[in-house]
C-alpha cells in the first residue's frame, strides 16, 4: 500500500518507521527540507517532499500535525486528490476535527493513536511506539465502512489495541484520563511554586522525589499542546474539572472538620478504584 504521512515528528515519524517495516511504500511531507532529508536517511520514509501534492497517488494519508493545523492542512491537501483516497488524522481531540473534516472530505476517518514520549521532532521518532498502545478510531454514520476496516487493519498491524467509538465518547473519555490530568498537574506545580516562604520552597524543591515527579510530569509538558487540548475539548474538559473540584471540596471538608473515618473510606475507595485504570 502507498501511504502518505504529513508531519514527520514523533508520531508521524514513528508511523513511517513501522509501516515501512511492514512493507508499505511511505511518502512523507514536512515543512522543512532538512526534515525531509533526515526522514529518508533514517529510513522513516521512502520519499519525502515539502509539497502536499506529492501525495496525489497514495492510498491513505495520515495527517500528523498539531490539532490546530489538521483542518487547514486538509483544505490545502484535497485540491489535487482522487476521491477514493482515505484521509485520517492522529489528533487527541476528535469531535470538532471530525465534524469539520468530513464536511470537506467524505472519505475521512478520525483516529487517535495513544502513544508518545516527552520528546518531539523527527529525532524522537522510534520503532514499535504503538505496540500494545490504544489506537482509537472514531467514525460517524457518514464514514465509509471499507475505509474504517482499512485503518483498523493498519492499526492492528502496528500491534496496537484498536477501539472504535463516536468522536464525542472519545473526547469525554480522553478528557478524564489525559486532558484533566494535565490541568491538575499544572495546577499542582503552580500551587507549589506560589509558596512565598523561600526557605520552604527551596527545601520542597530539594525534597521532591518520585511521587512528585510522577504527579507533576504531564503538567510540565508542552504548553502549546495543553492549550490546544483545552481549546478544542473545552466542554468535556470543563465537565471533568467540575467533577474534580467537587471531589477536592469533599476532601477539604473532611480534613477541615476532622472526619477521618470518611476520609479513610474515600481513600479505600480510590485505592480499589485505581485498578481498572492501570
Amino acid at each position: 500500500m502507498k501511504i502518505g504521512i504529513i508531519g514527520l515528528g514523533l508520531i508521524g515519524g514513528s508511523l513511517g518507521f513501522d509501516l515501512r517495516h511492514r512493507g508499505h511504500l511511505i511518502y512523507g511531507v514536512s515543512r522543512k527540507e532538512s526534515t525531509c532529508k533526515k526522514a529518508v536517511e533514517k529510513g522513516i520514509v521512502d520519499h519525502a517532499s515539502i509539497n502536499l501534492h506529492s501525495l496525489s497517488l497514495v492510498d491513505i494519508i495520515f495527517i500528523c500535525t498539531p490539532i490546530n493545523l489538521i483542518y487547514p492542512t486538509l483544505q490545502k491537501l484535497i485540491t489535487n486528490l482522487k476521491q477514493d483516497i482515505i484521509i485520517t488524522d492522529v489528533g487527541s481531540v476528535k469531535s470538532p476535527i471530525v465534524k469539520q473534516c468530513e464536511l470537506l472530505w467524505d472519505n475521512f476517518v478520525g483516529g487517535h493513536p495513544m502513544a508518545g514520549t516527552a520528546e518531539q521532532g523527527i529525532e524522537a521518532a522510534q520503532k514499535n511506539l504503538f505496540k500494545n498502545a490504544p489506537y482509537v478510531i472514531t467514525p460517524t454514520k457518514k464514514t465509509p465502512k471499507n475505509s474504517i476496516k482499512i485503518l483498523e487493519d493498519l492499526a492492528q498491524s502496528l500491534e496496537s489495541i484498536v477501539y472504535t467509538c463516536s468522536p464525542e465518547t472519545h473526547d469525554q473519555a480522553v478528557a478524564w484520563i489525559s486532558h484533566l490530568p494535565v490541568m491538575i498537574s499544572a495546577s499542582l506545580i503552580a500551587a507549589c511554586s506560589s509558596e512565598k516562604e523561600q526557605t520552604v520552597l527551596k527545601l520542597a524543591q530539594k525534597l521532591a522525589s518520585s511521587g512528585f515527579r510522577d504527579t507533576s510530569r504531564v503538567g510540565g509538558g508542552n504548553p502549546e499542546l495543553g492549550v490546544m487540548m483545552a481549546q478544542y475539548n473545552k466542554t468535556a474538559l470543563l465537565h471533568t474539572l467540575d467533577g474534580y473540584r467537587q471531589q477536592l471540596d469533599e476532601i477539604t471538608e473532611y480534613i477541615n472538620t476532622e472526619q477521618w473515618d470518611s476520609l479513610e473510606k474515600l481513600l479505600m475507595m480510590t485505592q480499589e478504584g485505581r485498578l481498572p485504570f492501570i
